[in-house]
C-alpha cells in the first residue's frame, strides 16, 4: 500500500493488515493492492477516489470509521482555507408576523472534506451528520456539485429571490 506519509505518525487504514499474508485483509483489492473502502447507503455513491486512491483519512465516511446518521443538509461552500475542514453556508427564510414578511438569514456550518473531493468557494455541498469530529464539526461531506459560472468576483448566496 504506497499511501501518501506526509505525517509524523505512519499512515494506514485500520482494517487492512499490510504483513504479508492476504488472509486477514478486509479491504477489497485493487490494481495497487488492498484498500478498505465502503458505501455509505442513503443513495450516495462512493467517490472513485476513494476507491482507487492511496490516502488515507479516518474521518472519511467511505474509507474510514465514520458512520453517517441524522440530518442530511445542503449548502454553498463559503470556505475551504483548513485542512480538510470546510465552512458551508445554509441559507434559509425567518417569518416576521408583525410585518407579515420573510427576512434572510443564515448559519455556518463546519464539515469535514474527505481527499477525494475538490472543492472551491461557491461549491453546493451536501452534508450528512455524523458523530462529533472535533469541537465544532459534526459534518461530514457526502457529495459536491461544482458551481456553474467561471471565475466570478462576488458569490450570490440566495439564487431564489
Amino acid at each position: 500500500m504506497s499511501a501518501e506519509q506526509n505525517e509524523r505518525a505512519f499512515q494506514k487504514q485500520p482494517t487492512v493488515f499490510l504483513g504479508a499474508g492476504d488472509k486477514r485483509a478486509l479491504g477489497k483489492k485493487s490494481k495497487r493492492g488492498q484498500r478498505y473502502w465502503r458505501k455509505v447507503g442513503l443513495g450516495f455513491k462512493t467517490p472513485k477516489e476513494a476507491i482507487e486512491g492511496s490516502y488515507i483519512d479516518k474521518k472519511c465516511p467511505f474509507t474510514g470509521n465514520v458512520s453517517i446518521r441524522g440530518r442530511i443538509l445542503k449548502g454553498v461552500v463559503k470556505t475551504h482555507k483548513m485542512q480538510r475542514t470546510i465552512i458551508v453556508r445554509r441559507d434559509y427564510l425567518h417569518y416576521i408576523k408583525k410585518y407579515n414578511r420573510f427576512e434572510k438569514r443564515h448559519r455556518n456550518v463546519a464539515a469535514h472534506i474527505s481527499p477525494c473531493f475538490r472543492v472551491n468557494s461557491g461549491d453546493s455541498v451536501v452534508v450528512g451528520q455524523c458523530r462529533p469530529l472535533s469541537k465544532t464539526v459534526r459534518f461530514n461531506v457526502l457529495e459536491v456539485t461544482a458551481a456553474g459560472g467561471g471565475k466570478k468576483k462576488g458569490v450570490k448566496l440566495f439564487q431564489k429571490y
